[in-house]
């Protein structure tokens, strides 16, 4: 294990790829002036330069790299550096074709793009590991690479014949006899029971893709065998003495890899950040994009990095839309307020040519230091600047949603109850919207991670239970905690077979009550949520009012449950739809529907203000984020407007210092100006008393 990457200051800078302008050292010396003028300490080196690292086989040209990260380290900017793994020379794809990914029709790909190569080629291997070892060797000592950047955006599978045995291989390891992964697979559906290991091939759309096992087991190969070849990088880094941590950039919402899985071998997670802002109301992509914060901060339960982020506009979506003035500083401190100890972007500069050429960048084409970007680049720096003491800080445990991405691969190949517009994320965003309009901080958890700390836990759409999870939701719920589960939860195992007898598995005694049905409605179909003429626990949310729900309608058999909300119409109209239930010390409530969004907010109304009674900001205004960092120099309270308008806010708070930003007074009231960020500091003192 890796150990903890932890910097003493936010970092500021990003990508730069100064291989570009080898041949005008002026657009240099100009650029290390800018990135001094902006506050830039930080810059990521190397990401995509091997053919200018390794022009031909085995001749090897650093010096240009050398005199560059020399020189920023001269200027006080630090340096991350990066193995180029992720885009291979041409002339590497020439003369060794197998390095290329077949796909699932198993055609071979010709040379281009980036990431068009196989992981289990042992020639890509050993040509990676040779110049990761040449980099390592002349730049790894470097007294200012202050991190290693392994590859880019690991993504993509490949089904050539060295692949299709080395899953054989990893199948064999893990079911030891054919007559067991049989039993697994279910096999004898259809008849299609293997005889051997060498029988089974990757699903293609060619052959088998509906045996289900089989396509779960080819996921969690696709990131064992991505890990693997992470790890065979590092080893080579490793093996000629450096010892500078490591990270690898994650991305937003992918479900191609596990990236909990990688939780062990990295010293700090970072991700990629590039929200289409302005397409809809702020604060709804600013709770998508807390999600993804949250999410990278859970997987090792400390601050992150965020490692690209566009200053303007991104060139490769549909629209590319500028960022208003001040977006970029408040959906950047976001980040940080998060957990970020790092705001990063791509590109310093802007690329000449090529794919990437109309991607925002700190510099543009103008070359000039007198646009809006780079000046709110600067003014964001300088913010930076008054914040460097909340780098390392951490969030406290309140609450978490379980979001396991092995369940999500099964459940959306699963064949049913719904192929098309399966609500998952829908349903998981919505309870996450709910809890963080209380400024709870809500950690982004999989089936793997520990529970202890947590007052409330949401386990959305669990379709597929493992490592015993529902002991341990039990055992949370028996010890005082609150517990929310939904429909189409504890289905099937980790082999993705159904349980036989009462779903969801394990959790019956606790939910208080079983699975019976599930309905899958059309896209024009609605059901409705009412409050049920059975009176409620005084414990649970008192429902005054109808909700509509869509997609799936889970019809369940209560054992002690009490049904808060019914079904309204259909065959089962009056039917439990919404439960709660008392078990051990805690509580658990069953949501039977997928709802409209104003019931997650009414639900989350019943139950945080019970559980988190001292809350920073009793009352959050809608577009408002409030998120609380602490370390032992005190706490650090961000409030975040993102709204287009002023906003007020009541803080039961008392703070030393401001930070950042500043609470206005008007009417009598303290607000908050449009698309600003407001940093209060309480101090370790005032913070313990």
């Amino acid at each position: 294990m890796n150990q903890p990457f932890f910097t003493a200051s936010l970092l500021h800078g990003g990508d730069y790829n100064p291989e570009q302008w080898l041949d005008q050292p002026d657009i240099l010396e100009k650029d290390i002036e800018y990135f001094k003028k902006a506050s830039i300490n930080t810059v990521t080196l190397g990401v995509f330069s091997w053919a200018v690292l390794e022009p031909e086989e085995g001749r090897y040209e650093f010096q240009w790299l050398e005199t560059i990260l020399s020189r920023l380290y001269k200027n006080g900017i630090s340096t991350i550096l990066a193995t180029p793994s992720g885009a291979r020379p041409k002339w590497l794809a020439d003369k060794y074709p197998e390095v290329l990914r077949m796909d699932e029709k198993r055609r071979r790909a010709l040379f281009g793009g980036r990431h068009n190569h196989c992981f289990t080629s042992p020639v890509y291997r050993e040509k990676v590991k040779a110049v990761n070892t040449e980099l390592a060797r002349r730049l790894g000592p470097h007294p200012d690479v202050i991190l290693w950047h392994i590859s880019n955006e690991y993504s993509g599978e490949c089904h050539c014949p060295l692949c299709q045995e080395q899953f054989r291989q990893w199948l064999k390891k893990k079911y030891q006899t054919v007559s067991r992964l049989n039993a697994c697979w279910c096999t004898t559906f259809w008849s299609h029971k293997y005889q051997s290991f060498d029988q089974i091939e990757s699903p293609s759309s060619l052959g088998e893709h509906e045996l289900h096992a089989l396509s779960l087991d080819w996921k969690r190969f696709i990131t064992d065998q991505t890990l693997d070849f992470m790890r065979w990088e590092i080893d080579a880094l490793r093996a000629v003495g450096s010892q500078k941590p490591v990270t690898t950039n994650f991305m937003y919402d992918f479900t191609g890899l596990n990236y909990y899985k990688f939780r062990q071998d990295l010293a700090v997670v970072s991700w990629d950040n590039y929200p289409a802002w302005h397409k809809k109301a702020e604060i709804e992509t600013a709770l998508d994009c807390g999600f993804q914060h949250d999410l990278m901060r859970s997987i090792q339960g400390r601050p992150f990095l965020l490692m690209e982020s566009c200053p303007s506009a991104a060139n490769w979506p549909p629209v590319s839309k500028l960022k208003k003035p001040g977006m970029l500083a408040l959906s950047s401190l976001q980040a940080v307020a998060h957990g970020s100890d790092s705001v990063l972007y791509f590109q310093l500069r802007q690329s000449r040519g090529a794919s990437e050429k109309f991607h925002g960048a700190v510099i543009d084409h103008y070359g000039g230091e007198d646009t809006r970007v780079f000046q709110e680049v600067c003014a964001l720096g300088r913010t930076l600047t008054m914040l460097q003491e909340t780098a390392g800080s951490s969030l406290k445990k309140e609450a978490a949603l379980i979001c396991d991405i092995e369940s999500r691969w099964a459940m959306e190949a699963a064949q049913g109850p719904r192929n098309e517009k399966l609500p998952y994320k829908e349903v998981v965003q919505g309870f996450y919207n709910a809890v963080r309009s209380f400024g709870i901080h809500t950690d982004i958890i999989d089936m793997e991670a520990s529970l202890d700390g947590y007052r409330l836990l949401i386990a959305p759409m669990q379709y597929l239970f493992r490592c015993r999870i529902q002991d341990r939701l039990a055992e949370f719920v028996k010890q005082g905690g609150t517990l929310i589960m939904t429909f189409w939860s504890g289905i099937v195992d980790e082999y993705d077979r159904c349980y036989l007898g009462s779903s969801p598995n394990g959790l019956v005694p606790v939910l208080g009550l079983r699975f019976a049905e599930i309905d899958s409605l059309y896209d024009h179909e609605k059901n409705s949520l009412v409050p049920s003429s059975q009176t409620g626990p005084e414990a649970a949310p008192p429902f005054i009012r109808s909700y509509s729900c869509h997609s799936l309608c889970e019809l369940v058999r209560l054992t002690d449950a009490k049904p808060l909300l019914v079904y309204g119409d259909d065959f089962y109209a009056g039917q439990p739809a919404v439960t709660w239930n008392s078990y051990g010390l805690g509580e658990a409530y069953y949501v039977c529907a997928a709802p409209e969004p104003d019931f997650y907010q009414d639900l989350i109304s019943g139950i945080v203000p019970r559980l988190f009674p001292d809350r920073p900001v009793p009352v959050v205004p809608h577009g408002v984020e409030v998120t609380l960092r602490e370390n032992e120099k005190g706490q650090y309270l961000f409030l975040q407007n993102f709204n287009r308008t002023e906003t007020a806010i009541e803080i039961d708070w008392p703070f030393d210092a401001c930070l950042c930003g500043s609470l206005c007074e008007k009417d009598s009231k303290k607000v908050i100006k449009p698309f600003d960020t407001v940093v209060l500091k309480k101090g370790k003192e005032r913070a313990d008393g």
